[in-house]
Order: C-alpha cells, then structure tokens, then sequence
C-alpha cells in the first residue's frame, strides 16, 4: 500500500515530538487513515546538532526545495516558526499543491486569510490546531464540535507562561521579576519574555480563535493588548482579599453584529472555573446560544500536547485526501468585521489609588463616580504609613469602559489623588 510521504519543516521541541507520534504511533494513525505515513524529508538549520529523537541523516537537510519541489510528498508539516521566509515556504507548498499542517500562531494571525485563500484555490487543506493551545483541540471544537451553534463569548488563558508566573505570584507571595527569572530557568519562559508577558502571544492566538469563532476576519490590531509585567504583589494580595484571583486572560465577545476581542491582566472571582487553572496549564471557556458553557483545558505548550494537536490535524488531511474532499474546509468568513466601541465595552472594574489621608476624600471619590453614573461594589481602605497617604481598592458595578475611562481621568486631575496605582477588569462576582 502506497504510503503518504510527509515534509517536516523544523525538527525542534514541537518538531521532534512530531517525529516521535509518528514513528511510536503507526499502527494507530494507519489503522486511522488506511495506509503509512511515513516522513521523507526534515528541514533543519544545523546538519551535525544533537538531536532529543534519533532520526536517520539521510532524511536531513538545509534546502527547502528538497521538500517544496518534491513531487512525491502529500501533506508539509511546519513546525519551525517565523514568518517571513515560513510564509514564503507555506504559499509554495501551497502552490505546489501539498496540504499543510502548522502550529505557527504568529503567521495564522498575520497572514491566515491569505494563506486559507491561497490553500482554497490550490484545492488544498490548511490545518492549524496547534496554533492557539497546544493540545487542546479548541479549534477544531469550534468548527467541527460546535459547528451548529452561535458563539456568543469565548474567554481563557492561552498563554502558559504567564499564567505560571501568575500562580506562583498569587501562591507563595513572590515578586514578578523573581518569578520570570525562575520561569526562564524551567524552561517555561524564553530568554526575551516580551511576547509572553506583554500578552502579544495570547493576542495572536485570541485573533486566530475570533476570527473562527465570529465567522469575522479579525485581525491582530483589533485586539487591545496589556500584559501582566506591571503586576504587584500588593494587587495580588488586595484582590486574593476581595475573592479574587489574578489570570491573563483573553476575552472575545459577540452582542449583535459588534464584537470585542482583548487580552489582558483579570481579576476573577475564586469559584470562576477559569481561577482554578494553574501553573503552565491553558484553558478556553466558551459559550454557545444552543449548547450553553464549554470548557477547553489541558497542556497548552510542550514537545508531546502540541504535536498531538499537529498529528492529528495531518490525520485530517489524510481522511480528507482518500475522500478526495481536500480544500474544502475552509469558510469564507460570513459577517463583515464590526467592533464596539467604548461605549458598547461593559465591565466591573478593580481600581488601587494612594491619596491625601484627610477628611472629605473619599467623598469627592464617591461624587466623581456617581457623575458618571458609577456604583462601588467593593471597598477596602488602609493607612500607608509614610506621608499621611491612605489607600483606597474599590471594585466597581458594571460599567462602560467610556465612563470608566473619563472617572480615570477625572482622578487623575484631582490633587488629592497622588497616585492611581494600578486599575484591572474584573469578571464574575466573588
């Protein structure tokens, strides 16, 4: 039985992994897809470097065209991130009429719609499951599993790697900087943090699942980024007070025809289902108008979880090509984008100021927020002892983001506000 030859680009962390479900697995896929599959060709940057799986050399190699002009692979497998020569790599395939499997997150961000387009005019598939969570088969959940339904909000942490500084803040009281450092030892962090952190790799991945989600082409600069390096012990502790716990999330939400898609840092009430995801661990809640709340959660990074999620994305285009059905997966988007404005934005809000320790303070505080029609929920207030300064945490009732923007302003203008320390959304009530 003829097999299905496979062109492997990158043999990394997520690349070895691949190698290694394929080779340990083969009578599973085989016995999934009707015939082997074997790999013919890698492509690597360094030849001679020791390698975490044992792979033959003469499958080896440094030019791409030994994979990209070779007639005889079906399906190319790309696992070696980047985005300008990979998409370069990918369109060619493409063209040459090979499927493709990916877990580049950045490049289906960027340049998803071109790629799905270039692939539906090909008659070739595009699968990209291991772009947005690692194992967690969340895309495929969407297009497949709740294909029938409207989603209506999709909220998560997508980002292992701060959420494992998250948990490690919240649990042992520990600052940021010492907690990133110990991540980047384990191997949880890159050595530049930034993309992570800053909440760039959630956004990216927050586009990708919008994008499926809304039947909506959302782009990357549609998503207001803010990362978690600016949190602090102290706001850690103040919300753990108030039944709070702290999570990078990212958050997508459809009313009507007008959706918002954002990342960042969350305060969520302890029994949220989300407040419980720990350590390096991801998950994706999502809420359906037939089917209710779904929860997503497993590893959301790591050699075997991801390429688990390419595997079995490359199973897809193997079914699909001994159906003879390749390249028609792919769905035009249905809806022209439409996003909120900061009126149409409703959240409670977490808000910590330093301000004069005198009589009538937090009256004029009070008096700003009902201006704006603006109510407290929660209210804690302590004394710092240095300068007669006080410190005053409030959470709000829902408001819209516009009132609570010009409140913020407002604030800032006032003398007796020395300083706004830190302002989080808050979701679900502790």
């Amino acid at each position: 039985m003829k097999p299905i030859y496979i062109g492997l680009l990158g043999l990394g962390t997520v690349g070895s992994g691949v190698v290694k479900i394929i080779k340990d697995h083969q009578d599973k896929i085989m016995h999934q897809v009707g015939c082997p599959v074997e790999i013919k060709k890698i492509l690597v940057q360094d030849l001679k470097k020791t390698r975490s799986v044992l792979v033959e050399n003469n499958l080896l190699t440094t030019n791409p065209k030994e994979i990209l002009n070779d007639s005889e692979i079906d399906v190319v497998i790309e696992v070696m991130g980047g985005v300008k020569d990979t998409k370069g790599f990918l369109l060619e395939a493409l063209r040459q009429g090979k499927h493709v499997v990916t877990a580049n997150k950045d490049l289906m961000a960027t340049h998803g719609s071109e790629l799905l387009n270039v692939s539906s005019l090909n008659g070739c598939d595009l699968f990209y499951e291991a772009s947005v969570a690692g194992g967690i088969p969340i895309l495929r959940g969407l297009v497949d599993g709740l294909a029938s339904d409207r989603i209506t909000k999709m909220m998560g942490i997508v980002n292992g790697t701060t959420n494992y500084i998250l948990t490690k803040m919240s649990k042992e009281g520990r600052a940021y900087e010492e907690v990133l450092k110990e991540a980047q030892d384990l191997g949880f962090a890159e050595s530049d943090p930034t993309s992570d952190v800053e909440g760039l790799d959630s956004a990216r991945k927050m586009a990708i699942l919008a994008t499926l989600g809304f039947s909506m082409n959302i782009a990357l600069e549609d998503v207001l980024v803010n990362g978690i390096s600016g949190v602090t012990e102290e706001d850690l502790h103040y919300g753990n007070q108030l039944g709070y716990t702290m999570k990078l999330i990212g958050y997508a939400h459809r009313q009507g025809e007008k959706v918002e898609v954002s990342v960042q840092p969350t305060f969520l009430a302890n029994h949220h289902p989300l407040a419980s995801v720990q350590n390096e661990y991801n998950a994706v809640y999502v809420y359906g108008e037939a089917v209710g709340e779904t929860m997503f959660y497993g590893p959301g990074a790591g050699s075997l979880p991801t390429a688990t999620a390419v595997v079995s994305d490359l199973v897809g285009v193997i079914k699909n090509l001994r159906l003879g059905v390749n390249g028609r997966s792919a769905v035009t988007p249905q809806f022209s984008k439409c996003l909120k404005n900061a009126d149409e934005k409703f959240s409670k809000y977490f808000l910590r100021l330093h301000v004069q320790d005198e009589v009538g303070v937090f009256s004029d505080i009070t008096s700003t927020f009902a201006n704006f029609g603006v109510s407290f929920e929660k209210i804690l207030q302590l004394p710092v002892e240095k300068n007669k300064i006080a410190e005053i945490v409030l959470v709000t009732h829902t408001a819209s983001l516009n009132s609570y923007e010009k409140i913020l302003n407002s604030l800032r203008d006032k003398k007796t506000i020395k300083e706004i320390k830190s302002s989080y959304k808050v979701e679900g009530n502790s």
